[in-house]
């Protein structure tokens, strides 16, 4: 089984890296020296604590091998290990982009891949 990991990305930082062919970060991940990413079971958390309040957001996800060397598993909140990138994501290693919509109540919608 191939395991994916995930970015949430504003559009506006999205619609820049398709312009260069790569994706250096938010400024959250430049002021910490790599690219914060989530596993699977992670993604509905981060965008619960860091994006709730924000609209026009991807979903990238990437399959977590092509990253690398440069991708590596750390203690983040409550030592839960998250997958950080040391070095910008180049878009030729993508595997799907999705728009975050969201339903009536206001919860945003997540590709099947990602558990409630």
């Amino acid at each position: 089984m191939t395991q994916m990991v995930y970015k949430i990305a504003r559009a506006s930082e999205w619609d820049e890296a398709e312009k260069t062919g790569l994706f250096t970060g938010s400024a959250d991940d430049k002021r910490d020296g790599f690219i914060h990413l989530s596993a699977a079971a992670q993604v509905r958390a981060t965008y619960d604590r860091y994006f709730s309040g924000e609209d026009n957001l991807m979903l990238v996800a990437v399959v977590e091998h092509r990253l690398g060397p440069q991708l590596k598993w750390e203690p983040s909140r409550r030592g839960e290990a998250f997958p950080h990138l040391y070095a910008p994501l180049r878009l030729e290693l993508v595997h799907s982009v999705t728009a975050i919509r969201r339903r009536n109540d206001g919860r945003p919608i997540f590709p099947p891949e990602i558990p409630e």
